[in-house]
């Protein structure tokens, strides 16, 4: 066999070499560390070599770049060796670019995009040669990593720790990503619906003061035992004349009980009371489920800085904001509160909160203020704007309306204009919304 051919062999191995190792780097640092992670935990020994290398990135890439630098540097001088054989005064020019091109393509471009497409296949495919490399080339890499320990030292660079865990909205970004498939649809709404619990507090999502269904139990004893046995509620709130002088809470399942006796009376139904359990209104669905959970409650009234109740909320409101409505929810359902008419605008019930109009109707109104459309607009009203001139919301100017709403007025919020359709005077009870495009459309068609 003659030199030529054996030159040609060696060429193509260390060509094959350099493809192997720049395939492995690229495999190693994008494969998927948390799937990695739970199948080492799982007793994956080929996962637990692969995760290894990459808690020790320092000699792990020493290895790749010591591999990969000798086969490409050997490569080089058999490429010129045979060059100098058959091109002469070429021979240089042709070794450089010829080797070039054919270590880019086949020993970079095309392993390293393979590697990233396939990373789990590629890492486990070649974890055992690289453990097995490790451990022979221990001494050589520790050579090489303390001299560059102390180059970077020489530049005053401190090594610090990895830190792998996530933020909250880091965590939301990857539960969001398009590509993401390895978590259901169903299973990122949930996850992403927990992760938004800190940043929702219990006066957004609660059961409002003047809905509250309570009995006061100064009322006649026929009214209150009628009131408790037609209630849809599982807890009744008790209260003594006024709202704000709260008994507490009893369960509908011990007052019926009570009531099947003969001897039912307010002295046997204020035993069975359970107490108030009260709840600052600016704290936030995920401290509030957790003392739900410490404390063994279902439900507390929710109370403002000078301890005036604002209402209740339950933890069958923390979760459904966490997986959605429940059916069996006796609430109102959202599709009668936001009603779709044929023209293209919607009737939306006055006490619709603003987070339910933006998550229905991409409405991208601030939810920092008022939490129904309702107050959204009272607050505006609340200006005056006999004194201080034409209303704004927004930034948005609007009719001059006066101290209390009234019926037929419009008002520009966001990418809607809004119409009161309903008013008692002092709150608005129907609010007719048209999309600003729907409306144009209008407009040129008559």
């Amino acid at each position: 066999m003659s030199d030529t051919v054996l030159y040609l062999i060696l060429l193509f191995f260390l060509l094959i070499f350099s493809a192997f190792f720049s395939g492995t780097e690229t495999a190693v640092m994008s494969i998927n560390r948390y799937r990695l992670r739970h199948k080492a935990q799982k007793g994956d020994k080929t996962s637990q070599k692969i995760l290894d290398m990459i808690k020790n990135p320092e000699k792990f890439l020493a290895l790749v770049l010591i591999g990969n630098n000798l086969v490409n540097i050997a490569a080089s001088s058999i490429a010129t060796i045979l060059s100098i054989k058959y091109f002469g005064d070429y021979a240089i020019a042709v070794a450089t670019f010829g080797l070039t091109f054919i270590v880019l393509i086949f020993c970079e471009i095309t392993p390293k995009t393979i590697a990233a497409l396939k990373p789990e296949l590629i890492a486990n495919k070649s974890s055992v040669v690289i453990s097995f490399l490790m451990t022979i080339c221990q001494p050589l890499i520790f050579v090489m990593n303390s001299i560059t320990k102390i180059i970077i030292s020489i530049f005053g660079i401190k090594k610090k720790k990895s830190d792998e865990s996530l933020t909250t909205d880091e965590l939301k970004s990857v539960l969001s990503t398009e590509n993401n498939t390895f978590i259901s649809k169903s299973h990122k709404e949930i996850l992403i619906g927990v992760l938004d619990l800190e940043k929702i507090s219990v006066d957004e999502i609660m059961v409002p003061r003047n809905e509250l269904f309570a009995i006061n139990i100064n009322d006649d004893w026929k009214d209150i035992q009628k009131q408790i046995t037609n209630t849809p509620h599982t807890r009744i709130l008790l209260y003594r004349n006024s709202i704000d002088d709260i008994i507490g809470f009893i369960h509908t399942r011990d007052a019926l009980r009570l009531l099947t006796k003969e001897n039912f009376s307010k002295e046997n139904l204020l035993r069975t009371i359970e107490e108030a359990y009260f709840i600052p209104e600016n704290t936030n669905l995920l401290v509030q489920l957790q003392k739900f959970r410490r404390n063994k409650k279902r439900c507390g009234l929710v109370i403002d800085e000078y301890g005036d109740i604002q209402g209740l909320v339950t933890i069958d409101d923390i979760l459904e904001e966490i997986v959605g409505d429940f059916t069996t929810s006796i609430d109102v359902d959202l599709d009668e509160e936001i009603i779709k008419q044929k023209d293209g605008s919607f009737i939306i019930d006055g006490q619709t909160t603003i987070r339910d109009l933006n998550k229905e109707l991409a409405a991208e109104l601030d939810t920092s203020g008022p939490v129904t459309l309702n107050g959204i607009i009272l607050e505006t009203l609340g200006d005056n704007p006999k004194k201080n001139g034409p209303v704004t919301l927004n930034g948005i100017i609007l009719e001059t309306l006066g101290d209390n709403p009234k019926k037929n007025v419009t008002v520009n919020l966001g990418n809607f204009t809004a119409t009161i359709i309903e008013t008692d005077g002092i709150s608005i009870s129907k609010v007719k919304l048209t999309p600003k495009q729907k409306e144009n459309e209008q407009d040129i068609g008559s």
